[in-house]
């Protein structure tokens, strides 16, 4: 099939490289002309793992392309919009302008027979204003909403092998045609018996917002836990062991630490309770306020806690950061929790160094008045406290003997369960986390 990705930003490059991996012939869309640029020279414009080899495979084999050109949409099968939906400026709700502005585009090369599919993540009732826009503009074309599920660091892979499919449909004849071409462009993977879920649009938008809402009720919920913890002289790690062996709660998501952030879980958390307000349900999702409010203040504790080692004062106390992205095996940086308390600690007189395997350049752009290091090493040089806020697996690896010997203080705050607490104690840190006991 040709396929048309408007959008080709980390969703939608991923997204354009995987349908060429399928076999699709693909032309990926997007206004920003260095990464179109980019992308066509197999180099994408953020870090994640394996995709720079999937552009170059199916760039090299001819069946994808990146353009500027909206008319090169033209003749294209199916056309996916995957543009951002991000929170609005002073408000929750979230701003819908680029999935309007690719649709209102889309309709100057749409035919009848062919189909738009939203993977955005978008308001409930976003699909069926759509689909009324185009059904009057260009009679005869359909409208579905199949909604993304992907993971920073895991974008290849849960694009390639998801877990499930969900297509939001309408209903009758078109519903049927409208699913066809779906199962037609994910043939490959409806056959290697992926579940489905065919359902209406309304369904299908909430079943990301709910996913995601759920995810991070699981995470706030041990971060209560962990404040609770602390108050008690409990351990949460072994809590969330204990609990973690009923098959009903699962030991995945309750990891106690810094808890959530990136562009997906706090804005659609935020616009999940601005649609509900809207819709006058308001009260359905209150506990989402507080599941934002935990994960807020998990932020506030860490730089408690390093105040804490550091003595009660953090004023001159050279503090090592290590981790800038929000999650490891990404460079990320939207509402990074890491750089976040970096930016508190220096604001309480630490003398801050941040490093970090892959976000620097994001950091340096975005945060040009914190101070970076190349390597973990140089971060701690003298420092008297070390801040573990990316779990990244180089983190994970340190020898806390050789480390030690880079330091002024013995000091690190694990800020997500990441170390072998019992390793860097026999090294002679002190070691600290979130919701464990200090001895």
């Amino acid at each position: 099939m040709k396929v048309s990705v408007v959008g080709c930003g980390y969703l939608g490059a991923v997204h354009a490289a995987a349908m060429a991996e399928l076999g699709h012939e693909v032309v990926g869309v997007d206004v920003d002309q260095r990464k179109v640029a980019a992308l066509n020279e197999a180099r994408a414009p953020f870090f994640e793992p394996g995709l720079d080899e999937l552009l170059g495979r199916t760039l090299g084999a001819g069946r994808l392309r990146f353009t500027t050109d909206f008319g090169d949409a033209a003749g294209a099968q199916v056309h996916f919009v995957c543009v951002g939906t991000p929170q609005k400026r002073g408000e929750y709700a979230a701003d819908l302008r680029y999935v309007e502005a690719a649709t209102e585009s889309l309709l100057a090369v749409l035919q009848p027979g062919e189909l738009l599919v939203g993977k955005s993540t978008v308001p409930v009732g976003t699909a069926a204003r759509l689909a009324e826009l185009v059904d009057g503009k260009v009679p005869g074309a359909l409208v579905a909403w199949n909604p993304e599920f992907l993971r920073e660091g895991f974008a290849v892979q849960d694009t390639l092998h998801p877990d499930r499919l969900v297509y939001g449909v309408p209903s009758g004849p078109d519903g049927e045609r409208a699913r066809a071409l779906l199962d037609e462009v994910y043939t490959t993977i409806v056959a290697a018996g992926t579940p489905q879920v065919v359902t209406d649009y309304a369904t299908a938008e909430m079943v990301k917002t709910a996913a995601n809402s759920f995810l991070a009720t699981k995470i706030s919920f041990i971060n209560a836990m962990a404040e609770l913890c602390e108050a008690t002289g409990a351990d949460v790690k072994q809590l969330a062991d204990a609990i973690g062996f009923d098959d009903r709660i699962g030991r995945k998501f309750l990891n106690a630490g810094l808890g959530f952030g990136g562009g997906c879980l706090p804005k659609d958390i935020r616009a999940f309770m601005a649609r509900a307000g809207e819709l006058g349900a308001d009260q359905a999702l209150t506990f989402l306020r507080e599941v934002d409010n935990i994960n807020m203040r998990r932020r506030i504790r860490m730089v408690e806690l390093a105040r804490e080692v550091c003595d009660g004062s953090l004023l001159g106390k050279r503090v090592a950061v290590l981790g800038a992205a929000f999650k490891p095996d990404s460079d990320d940086i939207r509402d990074s929790p890491a750089l976040n308390v970096a930016q508190q600690l220096q604001l309480q007189g630490a003398v801050v160094r941040v490093t970090d395997p892959a976000a620097l350049d994001n950091s340096r752009r975005e945060w040009p008045h914190l101070d970076y290091a190349a390597t973990p090493e140089e971060a701690a040089e003298r420092a008297d406290a070390v801040l573990v806020l990316t779990e990244w697996q180089q983190y994970k690896q340190l020898d806390p003997v050789a480390f030690g010997r880079v330091v002024a203080r013995k000091r690190v705050l694990d800020g997500r369960q990441a170390l072998d607490r019992e390793a860097w104690t026999a090294a002679g840190w002190s070691y600290r986390a979130l919701g464990r006991r200090s001895d």
